[in-house]
């Protein structure tokens, strides 16, 4: 009889920060990894330590131990210190397509710089799993992923459920993508510590072995048994070889070894069964009851979601495009500046971290992170702007007027009102005292022309002038030393037409304006109405809106909806109090306001002051000291009231379907959380989110025979989406990742706000500023379309340009080798979302990468950059030996590198 082998890997589950400070955590590394070096030179059958997947743990280590470089190489090189295939462990799920491409790119670099990295997408603790993982991975050219979370193994009781999505009979199956690209997964069913901390002598190893054994038999589909010795932050264990070695001795039936994830994914998957399951798409069942999906997560501390919306943006679709462009003009690409605000800015990607479900201080230090980042994002693209328009033609505007260059740096066609402010005239600290200088462009003010926007032929394009400002800036020449001044400037409105990855200039000049058309029309009558030739929009008294889209005569009645409740939860999970009841903006005094109404803006003001509860009663707390599970706790809503006060700006555009919302308030109430609403009345049971590269499909709701949570919340990225078949609503969103669909008129609720005080999890951690007491401010949009191919893929889009603001630079009137007006890369393709426009990681080759925006229907798609060549590759932008395809199938990732033969 063949013995069951089971294979021993000795790991630590290493949260960078989390219950502790960030250098709590940290000391406690070097601690680690000063015992593991000694340990591989002490044990000569220590086979080998797995380091969690994420190579900024070397990085971590030799910060503070530089001279023990040497011996960290010489363990990696020995197989002993096994690293590798991320930078870090990421949350799937809350942040970017790219930012998650970036990790697996930069980490595989990374390890290889030291060594062969370990090939299995490790995801032991990620707060559930992105669908699109299995293409992913084999894109990076791995072919299994290990995960704790996602997969129910089994029903109660043990007893096997066949006929649930997220089921496997094991604790091996196959996970299949949308794209139906297939790989092996590993579940840790028994959790990652199930050979934690194994006894060395004969009575306790009985009883552990006994229990442990029988555990992980239970979900093995083959001989080979999987036992991880650690878990979180766990010191390495230095006796595990002895303790192996008893367990030999005391279970001879069996085989046990000190391994590694190399030795065993070859061995499992060398035996595995017919009878495998296999799990397609999203893995998020956490728990029969539907608590513990952690996905509350997305909407702990906000003000986190935002602030990586803000340099997501910036980094993806700002400076790396405009780099990119900028390469042709320089020759030269900021790699290595990039690569270190990519780096900075994952430092802020585990999960621990951007879920917002750690201590004050750890939240603290991810801010100055994030602004670290995005400074340098910021930076590049200053510069990279700054050295294209310098090459751009403007001579052929008058020499009296003021050109500027407007990009549009999402890779599809936008229409926006872009506002700006022009400098028009510059006094600087050298031609007088500060004051003087204000106060004389103050009385020029007074005198000022008429102004006029024109294009590079002379005519003059639409745009609103919309006042006037009086700054103090200063220059910083590459050559000489600062130049401080004050600098009158004026407000422009212009509406634009952009294609994707272009740039347009106009100038500003004084003239006489001529007459416009009004293309929006407000109407304040029993009813405020806004308008333009897409949608109307009718506010009513009580602040509720009514959308109509005006192109096929369908009206959503009773939208912008704010709801207020309790929560008693924690940073993890939403918890109402028993018997709490919702609390409605509209229900209180409100005051509308039209605040702008020209020929290209409406924006009307909607005031709404709600009477809150100030807090949970007391009781909460002793509660929470108490380690009370969240389930179980009684506490109720504050008696105390107070007002919260809503200020809404309602803004339609010309020729923009989106109808725009920013919302503000000033937090000081504690345990509640604030949603929009925004009921559809549409007759279907699935909406369409966009998830990690893919809009992926999800149910309304769930399956009520399991399900026992009242709420079903879910993450997004730009835009959650309901629709018919001939009709449908698209809402945006700027860093807003929660939503839920909620049964009554399929409404999709947006969560603004969720304030809670306490960590959660498996102690008690107050967490005081996860209350998010202060100014908040969200942006949010709704669009209103049509059929459900190319009206529906463009409000998709739409959605995603939500986020990325457009980059304008003036100039002056200078002779240029670039056109005024240029589209440097051209996407034809309506079913198609670009991610990436930059320069390869290794080399000056042009990187692209997009996604098919349907998972079942083929999209047809041709990139074009003049002068380069495209070339198939993968996520590690290594070249394919296979045709550039212009069909994607459903739920496809295409990334192309292109060359050029200048």
């Amino acid at each position: 009889m063949t013995k069951k082998k089971v294979y021993i890997i000795s790991h630590s589950h290493w949260d960078r920060e989390w219950y502790m400070q960030y250098e709590q955590h940290h000391m406690r590394l070097i601690q680690l990894m000063d015992d593991l070096l000694d340990l591989f030179k002490e044990d000569p059958d220590f086979n080998s330590f797995h380091l969690d997947g994420q190579t900024i743990a070397i990085d971590d280590y030799l910060e503070v131990r530089p001279e023990r470089k040497e011996e960290v190489q010489q363990a990696i090189t020995a197989g002993k210190l096994k690293i590798g295939p991320f930078y870090i462990l990421q949350d799937d799920f809350l942040i970017s397509s790219e930012a998650n491409a970036r990790n697996t790119l930069i980490g595989m670099e990374e390890s290889k710089k030291w060594g062969d990295p370990v090939m299995l997408g490790y995801f032991p603790d990620t707060f559930g799993n992105m669908g699109q993982t299995p293409q992913m991975m084999q894109e990076a050219g791995i072919k299994a992923a290990a995960f704790g979370r996602g997969v129910k193994p089994t029903g109660f009781d043990n007893a096997v459920i066949h006929d649930e999505k997220y089921t496997s009979q094991f604790s091996e199956m196959w996970w299949e993508g949308p794209d139906n690209s297939k790989i092996f997964g590993l579940l840790f069913a028994n959790w990652y510590s199930n050979g934690n901390e194994i006894p060395a002598t004969k009575e306790e190893a009985i009883k552990f072995w006994d229990k442990k054994l029988a555990e992980a038999e239970r979900y093995a589909s083959t001989k080979h048994l999987l036992m991880m010795n650690g878990v979180d932050h766990q010191p390495v264990q230095k006796d595990v070889t002895a303790a192996i070695q008893l367990a030999n001795e005391l279970y001879p039936d069996y085989e046990f070894i000190h391994s590694n994830f190399d030795d065993y994914l070859t061995a499992v998957m060398a035996d595995l069964p017919e009878n495998l399951s296999t799990v397609n798409g999203e893995l998020t069942s956490q728990e029969t009851d539907g608590w513990y999906t952690l996905a509350n997560t997305a909407s702990a501390r906000i003000y986190l979601k935002q602030k990586n919306t803000d340099v997501q943006r910036q980094l993806e679709n700002i400076a790396e495009p405009l780099a990119t462009m900028a390469y042709e003009v320089t020759n030269s690409y900021p790699h290595d500046t990039l690569r270190y605000a990519w780096k900075t800015l994952m430092q802020n990607h585990p999960h621990d971290s951007i879920c917002g479900c750690s201590v004050d201080s750890v939240h603290r230090e991810m801010m100055t992170r994030f602004e670290k980042a995005e400074e340098v994002g910021k930076f590049v693209a200053e510069e990279a702007s700054q050295q294209l328009v310098e090459a751009i033609h403007t001579d052929n505007f008058p020499k009296d007027s003021v050109p500027f260059v407007l990009f549009n740096t999402s890779g599809h066609t936008l229409t926006r009102v872009v506002e700006t402010k022009i400098e028009w005239k510059r006094l600087t600290f050298s031609e007088g005292h500060p004051p003087q200088l204000f106060h004389q462009l103050e009385k020029e003010a007074e005198s000022l022309a008429d102004f006029v926007v024109i294009n590079e032929q002379g005519e003059e394009v639409l745009a609103e002038i919309t006042g006037h400002d009086i700054q103090f800036d200063y220059d910083l020449p590459k050559d000489r030393f600062r130049i401080p001044y004050m600098a009158l400037y004026i407000n422009v409105r212009v509406p634009v037409t952009m294609p994707g990855m272009s740039w347009t200039t106009f100038a500003l000049k004084e003239g006489n304006k001529q007459s416009v058309t009004q293309s929006v029309i407000i109407t304040d009558t029993n009813a405020v109405q806004l308008e333009n030739q897409l949608v109307k929009v009718e506010v009513a008294e009580n602040g509720l809106i009514t959308l109509t889209d005006k192109q096929r005569q369908k009206t959503y009645p009773q939208g912008l909806i704010f709801e207020n409740v309790g929560d008693i939860g924690n940073e993890y999970i939403f918890k109402q109090p028993y018997e709490d009841q919702a609390i409605y903006a509209h229900q209180f005094n409100t005051q509308i306001e039209v605040i702008t109404n020209t020929s290209l803006v409406g924006e009307v003001k909607i005031t709404q002051e709600m009477m809150i509860p100030v807090s949970a009663e007391d009781l909460l707390e002793k509660e929470q000291q108490a380690v009370y599970e969240m389930r179980q706790r009684q506490a109720k809503r504050s008696q105390t009231l107070a007002p919260l006060t809503l200020t809404t700006i309602l803004r339609v555009e010309k020729d923009n379907p989106q109808v725009m919302f920013t919302t503000h308030f000033n937090n000081q109430m504690k345990d509640h959380r604030l949603r929009v609403l925004f009921p559809t009345e549409l007759k279907t049971e699935v909406h369409y989110v966009e998830s990690i590269f893919e809009i992926v499909e999800r149910p309304n709701q769930v399956n009520e025979k399991t399900w026992q949570n009242p709420t079903n919340p879910q993450h997004q990225h730009s835009f959650v989406n309901i629709h018919e078949k001939t009709h449908g609503m698209t809402v945006a969103n700027y860093g807003l990742n929660e939503y839920e669909v909620l049964p009554e008129n399929n409404t999709i609720a947006l969560t603004l706000l969720r304030s809670v005080g306490e960590l959660g999890d498996w102690g008690y951690f107050p967490t005081p500023e996860a209350q998010c007491l202060g100014e908040q401010t969200v942006r949010y949009a709704v669009e209103l379309h049509g059929d459900e191919s190319e009206d529906m893929s463009q409000s998709f889009i739409r959605a995603q340009q939500f986020q990325i603001p457009t980059t304008l630079v003036q100039t002056d009137c200078h002779i240029g080798s670039l056109a005024a007006n240029h589209q440097f890369l051209k996407v034809d393709g309506d079913g198609y979302a670009l991610t990436a426009l930059k320069h390869a990681e290794n080399g000056q080759d042009i990187v692209t990468r997009g996604f098919n925006l349907s998972q079942q229907k083929e999209t047809q798609v041709t990139l074009s950059i003049p002068s380069y060549t495209a070339h198939e590759a993968n996520m590690l932008e290594e070249f394919k030996e296979i045709p550039v395809q212009t069909t994607l199938p459903g739920a496809k990732i295409q990334t192309l590198r292109w060359t050029t033969s200048n």
